[in-house]
C-alpha cells in the first residue's frame, strides 16, 4: 500500500504588547533563525491547547488565545538534507499572561520584543516566509473567532489496542 501524505500541523503564536511582539531567537538544522513562539501538535490536544502549551514551553509566558490569524499552508526543503515537509500552521492571537521562572525549551536561546519594522529589517533570520506575513494580517486587522475551530471528544481519548 502506497504512504498516505500528510502534511506536518503546526502552530504559532501572535502576542503584541506596547507595540512590540514576542518573539524567539533558535537553534536550528540551519542556523539560528527568529520565530513566534510555534510547534508542532501533539496526539490528545486541540490547537489552542498547542499553542498555549508551545508557548509556555518556548517562552515561560502564559498565554490565552483571543482569535485565529490564518491558516497557511508552506513546503520547506531542508537546505541540509533535502527532504520536503508541508506544514499546515494555525496562526493565533491573544494576550500574554504571567511570565514564569521556568528554563525555555532546548534550541531556543531566548525570547525578545521587536516593533513590525525591527522584525521586517531581519527577514533574512526568519525561520519562515510566514512570521513576517502572518504578523502583517495580525496588524491588518485579520481575525477568526475561535468558535470556528472543534475539537472533538475522540481526540482526548487514548486508544487502546488489544
Amino acid at each position: 500500500m502506497p504512504r498516505i501524505w500528510k502534511p506536518s500541523v503546526t502552530v504559532a503564536a501572535i502576542i503584541e504588547q506596547d507595540g512590540k511582539f514576542l518573539l524567539i531567537e533558535e537553534e536550528t538544522s540551519e542556523g539560528v533563525r527568529i520565530n513566534q513562539p510555534a510547534g508542532h501538535l501533539d496526539p490528545h490536544e486541540s490547537l489552542e491547547q498547542a499553542v498555549i502549551r508551545e508557548t509556555l514551553e518556548e517562552t515561560a509566558h502564559d498565554f490565552t488565545p483571543t482569535a485565529l490569524v490564518g491558516m497557511y499552508m508552506s513546503r520547506y526543503t531542508s537546505r541540509r538534507t533535502g527532504e520536503e515537509v508541508t506544514y499546515l500552521r494555525f496562526t493565533f492571537c491573544g494576550v500574554p499572561g504571567q511570565r514564569h521562572e521556568r528554563p525555555l525549551d532546548e534550541g531556543i536561546l531566548r525570547t525578545m520584543w521587536l516593533t513590525r519594522d525591527e522584525l521586517a529589517a531581519c527577514q533574512d533570520q526568519h525561520r519562515s516566509p510566514l512570521v513576517l506575513q502572518c504578523v502583517d494580517e495580525y496588524l491588518a486587522g485579520r481575525r477568526a473567532p475561535l468558535e470556528l475551530l472543534h475539537t472533538h471528544a475522540s481526540v482526548f481519548k487514548e486508544v487502546v489496542s488489544n
